[in-house]
C-alpha cells in the first residue's frame, strides 16, 4: 500500500488567495485558475461557479478590489469530487502513475479563516481510495469517457489531445471523499533564506513520517509516505470527518 500527500487548490502563488475556512471547521475548496484557457473551451469561472458548502459564488471569496478581474477568470476544477478523478500532465506529478488499487491519494490545500481570524495554514481536505491510475497516451479519448468524463483534462477534448502524451489520470473508488471538516497538518518555520514556509507539524510527522528531514510541504511534489508509516497514515486519514 502507498499513501501520497498532494497539494491542490488555489493559493497565494496561484490565484492570490487561500480557500476559506469557516469557524466550525468546514471549508470551501476553491480550485486554481485556468487563466490561459488556451483553447477557449472552459466556461467555468469564479463568477459563475458556486461552492458546495454555502452555495456562494466563488468570486465572493476574493478581496473586493480583485473581484472584477476574478469574475471572468476561468477555473481549473481538478481534482473533482463528484466522480473522484484527478489529472496532471506535469513532470513533478509523473510519479502518480505508480498508484494502484487500494492506495491512498491525500489532498491538502491552503486555507485561511473566513469571517473569523485564523492564519493561513495547510489542511487535509479530502482523499481518493485509488481505483486506478492510467497513462492517457495508452487510451483513446472515447475509451476514457466512462470513468474520466468529468475530469478537466478529459472533459475538454482539445486539452486532452494536446496533453495526451504526458497526462496521468487517477480515479478514486468507493470510500473516496471530500471531507466535511479540514484537518490542519502544518506549522510555520523559516527556511534557509529566513522566509516563513509551511512545514509538516510535529504531530503530523508522527503520523506521516518526516520524509528523511524534508518536512517542507509549502509547495512540493507529491510526497510518498515511507512504508514504515503507511498503515498509521492510512488509519489516520480514514478517521477524518
Amino acid at each position: 500500500m502507498q499513501v501520497v500527500l498532494l497539494r491542490v487548490g488555489i493559493d497565494t502563488g496561484s490565484g492570490g488567495i487561500h480557500s476559506p475556512l469557516f469557524k466550525n471547521g468546514t471549508f470551501e475548496f476553491v480550485p486554481i485558475s485556468d487563466k490561459r484557457n488556451r483553447f477557449g473551451v472552459n466556461l467555468e469561472t469564479y463568477g459563475n461557479t458556486r461552492g458546495t458548502v454555502h452555495r456562494k459564488l466563488l468570486v465572493g471569496y476574493f478581496p473586493e478590489r480583485r473581484q472584477a478581474k476574478a469574475n471572468d477568470l476561468c477555473l481549473h476544477n481538478d481534482p473533482e469530487f463528484q466522480t473522484y478523478t484527478y489529472g496532471d500532465p506535469t513532470t513533478p506529478k509523473a510519479g502518480l502513475r505508480k498508484l494502484k488499487k487500494g492506495d491512498l491519494l491525500v489532498f491538502y490545500a491552503g486555507l485561511q479563516g473566513w469571517g473569523w481570524h485564523r492564519d493561513p495554514a495547510l489542511y487535509i481536505i479530502g482523499y481518493f481510495e485509488i481505483e486506478k491510475a492510467v497513462l492517457a497516451r495508452e487510451h483513446t479519448w472515447k475509451d476514457l469517457q466512462s470513468e474520466f468524463r468529468r475530469n478537466f483534462h478529459v472533459r475538454h477534448r482539445p486539452v486532452f489531445e494536446h496533453q495526451k502524451k504526458r497526462l496521468i489520470l487517477v480515479k478514486g473508488g468507493r470510500g473516496s471523499r471530500l471531507l466535511k471538516k479540514a484537518r490542519c497538518i502544518s506549522v510555520q518555520a523559516k527556511n534557509k533564506a529566513g522566509r516563513l514556509i509551511h512545514v509538516l507539524s510535529p504531530a503530523m510527522r508522527r503520523v506521516f513520517g518526516d520524509f528523511d528531514g524534508h518536512v517542507s510541504i509549502h509547495r512540493s511534489p507529491p510526497r510518498f509516505v515511507f512504508p514504515e508509516h503507511t498503515e498509521r497514515a492510512a488509519r489516520f486519514v480514514r478517521s477524518l470527518e
